[in-house]
């Protein structure tokens, strides 16, 4: 199969429109027309399923779909060796992450690993750790960095940690001394939650129906760093995870306390990656660092060996 043929499916694919994929790759509808009956006829069945509102891949066409965002993936890969890329450093590494990395830590790991290769660049996009799996599974984001309590679909899960959750307060908090707390430790005190959605949220409404509290938030907010700087400003609690936090709870004289509810430790951050990708050396050396960095994020207070 020719690749501008794979690259014209794969774009009528994530569009599910022929007219969509043609504004976004300049060629005439009828050439892509063309090229997915070519492909539907050596293949002998259907790619997709012509509906009233769009095309819709068949199950041999999700099929020859993962196949196709791998063998991309790999000319890139291919070429860009070919062209000394590697050697020089200068390809763009794309990661896609939940909220929670995304603030400090991540960019503390890109800041570390362009000490090694000062040619690297990056593309991060905060995304829902759903889409982050998303942007991996189509070849759209080299990595994913997210939160998951679950198991992922069609991708690597190269890396698992658990990530508990913890509750985020002022050092000056009635609270900030305990070692440990349990839920029922934060009703005399104003909630500030992440909005309905989010894994930590959902994760402590569910603990919170399991034990029979109720808790009536003064402040929702889709912005970490805005529940943050509330609770700095009083007696507020929010919830978080350790490495979200680790780097500022000094600066900013906040403390995490461990919550004993065992639910609310099944989280775990995932590092993803596409299955069965072969990656570019620099992605795979950023993978390293990225990895060694979870388990031991103080290697990133350190000077670079």
């Amino acid at each position: 199969m020719q690749t501008h043929a794979l690259r014209y499916f794969l774009e009528v694919a994530r569009t599910g429109s022929l007219s969509r994929a043609s504004e976004r790759l300049h060629v005439a509808v009828s050439a892509l027309s063309r090229q997915i009956a070519k492909l539907e006829e050596d293949l002998g069945t259907p790619l997709f399923e012509r509906r009233p509102r769009g095309m819709v891949l068949s199950e041999a066409g999700a099929l020859l779909a993962d196949h196709a965002r791998r063998v991309l993936l790999d000319a890139e890969r291919v070429t860009s060796e070919i062209r000394g890329l590697t050697e020089v450093g200068r390809a763009t590494i794309r990661v896609a992450s939940s909220e929670g990395v995304a603030r400090d830590f991540l960019p503390q790991v890109f800041a570390r690993f362009r000490e090694a290769y000062p040619g690297a660049h990056f593309l991060l996009n905060v995304v829902s750790p759903f889409e982050a799996t998303e942007r991996v599974r189509d070849g759209e984001a080299d990595i994913a960095v997210c939160f998951s309590v679950a198991p992922e679909k069609g991708v690597q899960v190269v890396h698992t940690q658990p990530a508990p959750i913890y509750a985020l307060m002022a050092k000056k908090h009635p609270l900030a001394k305990r070692r440990e707390i349990a839920l029922a430790d934060l009703l005399p005190y104003p909630m500030a939650l992440s909005e309905a959605g989010v894994t930590i949220r959902q994760m402590f409404d569910l603990c919170c129906t399991l034990e029979g509290l109720l808790f009536e938030p003064v402040f929702i907010s889709n912005y970490h760093a805005a529940l943050h700087s509330f609770v700095r400003s009083g007696n507020a609690v929010t919830l978080t995870g350790l490495l979200t936090v680790r780097s500022r709870l000094a600066p900013e004289g906040l403390v995490a306390i461990p919550i004993r509810n065992p639910a609310l430790h099944q989280r775990s951050l995932q590092v993803q990656t596409m299955a069965g990708r072969t990656l570019p050396a620099p992605v795979e050396a950023f993978l390293g660092l990225l990895i060694d960095a979870i388990r031991a994020p103080e290697i990133l207070d350190k000077p670079f060996a």
